[in-house]
């Protein structure tokens, strides 16, 4: 009996230092939990300045600095069709204090250039998805077009003559007038620019033809008849543009594109930070007024999980894939 009370003593004694090391391990990661962000955290924009990813970057950044109490900077990294930003991203430290503002282009670079140095879904975690909008197809008003079926019949006519300007290869502004072409059956070339900035320009003073663009940047172009609109690239009508038709509905079955962003760390990144942001983000893109003003310019958020953000990326990267083999696209 006198054993038995020893070793059961001794077992109970074993169990409470078990107990206190277990909650020494995990204090870390609560106090992880309660301090972020202890210091400035950047966000790394892979696109040229004045585009969308760059414009709800800085939309945001101040919005999370008044949430969480330490200011989020933008940095903008263009090049390469978002990979030189991207992989700067990838590299860095998985401690939440560089994250990485992504678009689609990202998705669509999986399968358009696989050899790039990183995977979507194995270097990084999704955060949070942050909004979308559609996009819309215009031309410079010296192109003698006024609607979609003028604009195919006269593209069918010079094969390999009209061009449309890109943001850069793999973007959705690219991957749009790719899906143009084959769906419409027709031969446009591409122009990538190293930015929409520069791409909007050269179409606005005639260096290009057309462009895929978010509406939430053209649209006043279009007001101020810069351009000319001919359809939107959603499944319905834009609240903003009700008079331009879509592109299915104007003769192209089957076309839809948009434009979306999101917000994703490096792997490894503790999940307390990533449900941490995931939630301020939720909060942020959820009130009403900025729903309210993201409706004014064609925008409309996104709200998810991080795990079901990062099922929603899975998904984009195989649908893209299958555009990118059965179109046949290359990129350049």
């Amino acid at each position: 009996m006198k054993l038995f009370s020893s070793t059961r003593l001794s077992t109970n004694k074993a169990m409470k230092t078990l107990t206190a090391l277990l909650a020494c391990m995990a204090l870390p990661l609560i106090v992880g939990a309660q301090t972020y962000p202890s210091k400035p955290v950047k966000i790394i924009v892979p696109f040229a300045s004045g585009g969308v990813a760059d414009n709800y970057s800085r939309f945001l950044a101040p919005k999370l600095q008044e949430e969480l109490g330490q200011p989020f900077l933008v940095e903008d990294r263009p090049g390469a069709g978002s990979i030189i930003g991207t992989d700067f991203a990838a590299k860095s430290a998985a401690d939440g204090y560089t994250l990485l503002m992504m678009s689609n282009t990202q998705t669509v670079n999986e399968s358009l250039i696989p050899s790039k140095p990183f995977v979507l879904t194995r270097d990084f975690v999704g955060i949070a998805p942050i909004n979308y909008s559609d996009l819309v197809l215009v031309v410079h008003p010296s192109l003698p077009v006024n609607n979609l079926a003028e604009l195919i019949k006269l593209a069918k006519s010079k094969p390999g003559v009209l061009n449309f300007a890109s943001s850069g290869t793999g973007t959705p502004y690219h991957m749009a007038g790719e899906l143009f072409n084959a769906l419409a059956g027709v031969d446009m070339v591409h122009v990538p620019y190293k930015g929409s900035s520069g791409a909007r320009t050269d179409l606005i003073g005639g260096q290009v033809n057309m462009m895929f663009d978010a509406i939430t940047t053209m649209s006043e172009f279009v007001k101020n008849n810069k351009v000319r609109a001919i359809a939107t690239s959603g499944h319905t009508r834009s609240s903003i543009m009700p008079n331009v038709p879509t592109l299915a509905e104007a003769g192209v079955p089957k076309f839809e594109a948009t434009i979306w962003l999101g917000l994703m760390a490096p792997k490894g990144t503790p999940s307390d930070v990533v449900t941490k942001l995931n939630q301020t983000i939720v909060k942020i893109v959820n009130k009403p007024e900025v729903k309210d003003l993201w409706a004014t310019q064609g925008a409309y958020p996104m709200l998810m999980s991080p795990g079901e953000f990062d099922k929603f990326l899975l998904a984009d990267v195989n649908k893209w894939a299958a555009i990118v083999k059965s179109a046949g696209i290359k990129a350049e």
